[in-house]
């Protein structure tokens, strides 16, 4: 989607703060590449501010969640700018029938002004291009004024998303599995296909296949696959180290899911000894993953499997449906 570059509207559905409406120089605008470290100051300095980080700027350590979700969908990369400076920011994110977004961001010094809001609005236009069914946000369950803004949107908040993590610890004889980065580009098409396919099955529409690609094309980790009978299991998009989602020594899990079987279990628990393994191959000494509690069997794997919480928040999602938050479903994201 092009976002025309505007200033700032008068809203049909919400009233724009009194500071905002006299703002006529803030525009609206796509986040450029040359924005990104603009960007990932501004979320630095703007999480790590709302969470009493002794030294806000420096809040994730070296982490970069702007940077790769920008490569994977700039047309929903949007940043909110006065006289030429960035104020703030927000990264969509189209897995196909289902969208997220975040981090939103905006400059502290400027909280209070009705921006957030104003970002939101344009964020919205943007599922409505992408048809997405199925909306969800992270944040933090213990914020009334979060929770209220993203109400105004139609989303409700339903079950908790624990961010886990373990120590990694050496596997041995983990077989049966297979990296995304070593197919050749005409099996990797055919691996895309089956993806595509084994998301259909658990959420119609589901599609992760850009997070694949990006992962792959900009070295930000693996896609790690495992397969019975010859057919595609399960499969985990992995980030590894600094400079992506996951920071340094570091192996994330940002997305991973099993096929809808009765073994699906075992099959999940398959899934988090290999990418414990891959963390083990890269050198990482800790595996994060996220899970919604509503996901009921995935989370008491994980936590069989030796993670624990470290940050937990509430999933709000429009409609006010489960989505695939469902306790028979084995998907592990977090939407942060």
């Amino acid at each position: 989607m092009d976002i025309e570059i505007k200033s700032c509207p008068q809203s049909d559905v919400f009233s724009l703060t009194p500071e905002v409406q006299k703002r006529r120089d803030i525009l609206l605008r796509p986040l450029l590449e040359d924005d990104l470290s603009m960007a990932n100051h501004i979320y630095r300095l703007a999480f790590g501010t709302f969470l009493g980080h002794p030294e806000p700027e420096n809040f994730g350590g070296d982490n970069d969640f702007i940077r790769s979700r920008w490569a994977a969908y700039p047309t929903g990369a949007l940043g909110a700018e006065v006289r030429g400076e960035l104020i703030g920011a927000n990264l969509a994110s189209n897995w196909g029938s289902v969208g997220f977004f975040g981090p939103l961001m905006v400059r502290p010094d400027l909280w209070e002004a009705g921006i957030a809001t104003f970002i939101l609005e344009a964020t919205m236009e943007l599922f409505v291009n992408w048809n997405t069914e199925h909306i969800g946000l992270f944040t933090f369950a213990q914020s009334a004024k979060h929770i209220g803004l993203y109400q105004k949107f139609g989303f409700w908040p339903r079950f908790l998303t624990a961010i886990m993590s373990k120590p990694v610890r050496s596997k041995k004889d983990i077989v049966h599995w297979s990296r995304y980065s070593e197919m050749p580009d005409s099996e990797q098409t055919e691996c895309l296909n089956a993806c595509r396919k084994l998301t259909d099955m658990v959420y119609n529409g589901l599609d992760l296949n850009t997070e694949i690609r990006i992962v792959n094309a900009h070295d930000f980790g693996e896609t790690v696959l495992i397969r019975q009978d010859n057919k595609l299991a399960g499969f985990a998009v992995c980030h590894c180290g600094a400079g992506t989602e996951a920071g340094s020594d570091t192996c994330y899990i940002k997305f991973g899911v099993v096929r809808p079987c009765p073994v699906a279990g075992q099959i999940f628990d398959h899934l988090l000894d290999v990418c414990e393994s891959l963390a083990v191959e890269q050198g990482m000494s800790r595996l994060v993953a996220g899970v919604n509690t509503a996901r009921h069997n995935a989370y008491l794997r994980m936590i069989a499997h030796g993670f624990r919480t470290d940050l937990q928040g509430v999933a709000m999602q429009k409609p006010n449906e489960p989505g695939y938050n469902c306790p028979e479903i084995y998907i592990i994201d977090d939407w942060r």
